[in-house]
């Protein structure tokens, strides 16, 4: 039983360190990547629908993403929920492929993405901390009714302890990488 809560944290604490992974691709940066508009929801439709469900998104070259929509009736749709997801990016269509330009990123747009990237990692570190937590709950309640020992107890909070520091550390790792590509001219 108290395994289960702390194989139970590790896997809460895991999809929290893919959330904020997918966060911090979903930043844009002066190099051009897939990451940035794969989430990006379009009306499909009437359905809210992911682009990556849509086209074909490559990055053929440094700076720009190409998406080939698989059906010529969603680039409107495509080319508005660009736009509407605020990237800075102005999407040029030809009526079947939707081009977008990267642009370099100003020295104040970088840092006001490092900020994002701060203010992400954080988030992800409160959740991570959020699931230690209500983890040291259930094991404390556990020896409140006497289902594990006060040995046991403290042994198994060590672990949980030892778990949060290491998924905070990755969530580090990823703030540092994403600031380092950022303030990469």
């Amino acid at each position: 039983m108290a395994t289960e809560v702390l194989a139970d944290a590790e896997e809460r604490m895991r999809k929290t360190l893919d959330a904020v992974e997918r966060e911090m691709t979903s930043i844009r940066t002066g190099r051009a990547r897939t990451g940035l508009v794969d989430q990006i929801k379009a009306d499909y439709y009437g359905a809210p629908t992911p682009l990556s469900q849509l086209a074909t998104i490559t990055a053929p070259e440094p700076r720009l993403i190409v998406i080939q929509p698989w059906d010529r009736h969603a680039v409107g749709a495509i080319e508005k929920a660009i736009l509407k997801a605020d990237l800075g990016l102005n999407p040029v269509s030809d009526g079947t492929l939707i081009r977008l330009p990267i642009p370099q990123l100003s020295e104040e747009r970088r840092r006001e993405m490092v900020k994002l990237v701060h203010k992400r990692a954080e988030d992800g570190r409160v959740a991570i901390r959020n699931v230690r937590r209500d983890a040291a709950d259930k094991l404390r309640d556990m020896e409140k009714s006497k289902d594990i020992s006060e040995d046991e107890h403290k042994r198994l909070l060590e672990q949980l302890q030892g778990l949060t520091g290491l998924f905070v550390d990755e969530v580090d790792s990823l703030s540092k990488a994403k600031e380092a590509e950022l303030l990469e001219v």
